[in-house]
């Protein structure tokens, strides 16, 4: 899939506006790729959906679980969703305290939703298992290989080279409407050097591995007999059988003053004074699990889902007046921020959200981001369904490392 920069995620949201779909070669010599994940705000539903979230309410109805029990033993490191009827999406989250100051219009209305039980990855995937991945097939990464000519042109190929968007503070203050002050692109940055060449992830296989495009996720699920969970599912697992709550362990964000995840604390995007441990990703596993035994369902990193993303995705879903079933997600995608742009739904937020800019650590709320595009705060889990098919695409094996082939994986965009 072709895109602006080499390896550029595009907003999540608050953009001031889009750059260009294919940038001047001059551009490339500036930043590359300076248009980094921002976090869904501005995206337009039809109205009457709006309002504060009052705890445990703003629209939710009671969940209805199926059987906790698992229809067979749970493989390795993974944990049984017991699926049933959930009510899916956000209420304002504006006025509560962590509450951030977007409206989340993109995560409304809120409608009824039914999911089969499936297994879902106890924690993020970390750099230990894509690593066992990689040995095994010599996959490459997107953010390893070369952009392509074609997708620039008048480019000099000295510019088209291998790398990946990292976070960097600014030297001082800058509006946060300029989310070109803190995203810079980076050669030589992939899974292995996650902040640049100069970075490594030795003595970090227990950290969730970054710098993933979509491709890399789907790739990496398909050999392990798995595949990216959808929305719905996400939403389902996170939520662990509660309705309506702000954060998978309630509705406190910080209960007696602890720390349940990890995020942004101190002024963004200046200095992240790493109150909770952590001024980057967290090995998996640090933060309490929610009630179905999830990790990192909020915070750390973002996680790729199988949907493509449109900002009015619920809206027939509440018009045809009956729970949606197992929804796959919308058959395109749509963004008016970006309207050529092709995207993917995020989920979770990442160690950058701050109430001051992104709250996307609430459940329910939505990330997008355009697929060739890693960055240093996306990550992934997968799941496994009692029968295998990506909800991304085509069918895919059942069996532990099979239908996976080094030509057939990079040839995704």
């Amino acid at each position: 899939m072709k895109h602006s920069s080499p390896r550029q995620p595009r907003q999540l949201e608050q953009s001031p506006g889009p750059p260009p779909r294919r940038l001047p070669w001059r551009s490339l010599l500036v930043g590359l790729a300076a248009g980094a994940m921002l976090w869904a705000v501005a995206a337009v539903v039809p109205t009457g959906f709006s309002g504060t979230m009052p705890r445990g309410s703003g629209g939710f109805q009671p969940t209805t679980a199926q059987s906790t029990t698992p229809p067979q033993e749970s493989p390795a490191e993974m944990v049984w969703i017991p699926g049933g009827e959930y009510s899916m999406g956000c209420a304002d989250p504006r006025g509560q305290p962590f509450g951030g100051p977007d409206p989340m219009r993109d995560a409304r209305p809120i409608h009824r939703v039914s999911i089969d039980g499936f297994w879902m990855d106890r924690t993020e995937v970390t750099n230990a298992r894509f690593a066992e991945f990689v040995a095994a097939t010599d996959y490459v990464t997107v953010a390893e290989r070369p952009p392509k000519p074609e997708d620039f042109p008048g480019a000099p190929l000295e510019n088209l080279v291998p790398g990946s968007l990292v976070f960097t503070p600014p030297e001082g203050p800058v509006p946060l409407e300029n989310h070109y002050a803190w995203w810079n692109y980076v050669p030589g940055a992939d899974w292995r050097h996650p902040t640049g060449p100069g970075s490594s992830i030795e003595g970090h296989d227990n950290d969730p591995v970054v710098q993933i495009a979509h491709a890399d996720a789907d790739a990496f699920a398909l050999w392990e007999g798995k595949r990216l969970p959808t929305e719905a599912e996400w939403e389902c697992a996170a939520r662990g059988g509660r309705a309506g709550n702000l954060y998978p362990w309630g509705n406190e964000f910080r209960p007696r003053g602890r720390f349940m995840t990890n995020t942004w604390q101190g002024r963004f995007p200046l200095e992240n004074t790493a109150g909770d441990g952590y001024a980057g990703v967290a090995p998996v596993g640090t933060f309490p699990a929610n009630d179905y035994g999830l990790h990192d369902m909020s915070g750390n990193v973002w996680e790729w889902c199988s949907d493509w993303y449109r900002h009015d995705t619920y809206a027939p879903a509440l018009a045809a007046g009956k729970p949606e079933r197992n929804p796959p997600g919308p058959a395109d995608s749509f963004d008016p921020q970006e309207p050529h742009e092709q995207k993917r739904v995020l989920r979770g937020g990442s160690f950058l959200c701050s109430e001051q800019y992104c709250a996307r650590y609430i459940v329910g709320t939505r990330g997008k981001g355009e697929p060739s595009s890693g960055c240093n705060h996306i990550g992934f889990r997968c799941v496994k369904p009692r029968s295998i098919t990506s909800a991304s695409g085509p069918e895919k094996s059942s069996s532990p490392r099979g239908g996976f082939t080094v030509s057939s994986a990079s040839a995704a965009p």
